[in-house]
């Protein structure tokens, strides 16, 4: 049985058991990053064993106004599975906290893919790639005490992922690809929790260009790692937090609210 394996069993099992961790990179000095995806992989494949199915990606840590307060300084990758995803009913919905440990809450904007992106493509040429657009939050969540980890560690241990809320989708139309370019390089977003404002946001806070660079950059990732799957047709993409990440706690309300951008906000009652 392989390391990857092994380390796969111990996150898998601290999930199952909603415990907190040791990080593995304190455990195992020599864990790299490309390493920690293998973990990804075997975790995958454990998941699947089970049942699950993978319907997209998560990219995190796309935030750059976020990264000295993990000390995570580069975008990091995540599977999405069928039993993690949640489409809200006229973008309201509620969620159980009670499977996630230590959960915050991300804002993000997702995309739904008709085509599979390739490597040399601007944001444009992606765009063509995209069959909807929507909002939503990602529940996060630390196996880690404290939210104190590194970069593998967070890639081993499911890129943090909790689950994926998603609002309604708004269509991209050929007639809209230009407008929805400008329009995902420049909006702004207004996170409230119990209806006061929490955090506000920025489409530059994604990669300094928006959720359109994160795309963009996880193609670039896959496409030199053989070991791990392209991007296809009918993937959901979301694409890091528009905010800061902050602790959510049952019996919350939290909304958000846009500027610039043709979605509606979304409310989630956490219980």
């Amino acid at each position: 049985m392989s390391l990857a394996d092994d380390m796969a069993r111990e996150v898998l099992a601290a999930f199952d058991e909603r415990r907190q961790i040791r990080s593995i990179v304190a455990e195992d000095q020599g864990l790299s990053l490309n390493q920690a995806y293998r973990v990804t992989a075997a975790v995958r494949r454990m998941r699947e064993a089970r049942g699950a199915r993978v319907v997209g990606r998560k990219i995190g840590f796309t935030n750059t106004t976020i990264w000295d307060e993990y000390a995570v300084h580069a975008p990091i990758w995540g599977y999405v599975y069928d039993i993690t995803l949640h489409r809200l009913t006229d973008c309201r919905g509620s969620f159980d906290l009670s499977g996630v440990v230590e959960p915050r809450i991300e804002p993000e904007i997702v995309f739904g893919l008709c085509r599979s992106p390739e490597p040399d493509m601007d944001e444009r040429s992606l765009l063509s790639c995209i069959e909807w657009v929507a909002h939503g939050f990602e529940v996060v969540q630390s196996l880690f005490p404290g939210w104190r980890f590194t970069a593998a560690d967070t890639v081993a241990a499911f890129g943090l992922h909790g689950a994926l809320l998603i609002g309604p989708p708004t269509a991209v139309m050929p007639a809209t690809i230009e407008s929805w370019h400008e329009w995902l390089a420049s909006f702004r977003i207004t996170l409230s929790r119990d209806g006061i404002e929490a955090d506000r946001g920025r489409a530059e806070n994604v990669l300094g260009r928006g959720p359109l660079a994160a795309l963009q950059h996880l193609v670039e990732v896959l496409a030199r790692d053989p070991e791990s799957p392209p991007l296809a047709p009918g993937e959901v993409i979301t694409t890091g937090t528009l905010t800061r990440a902050l602790p959510i706690s049952a019996g919350e309300t939290w909304s958000t609210r846009f500027e610039g951008l043709p979605l509606p906000g979304v409310e989630v009652v956490f219980a």
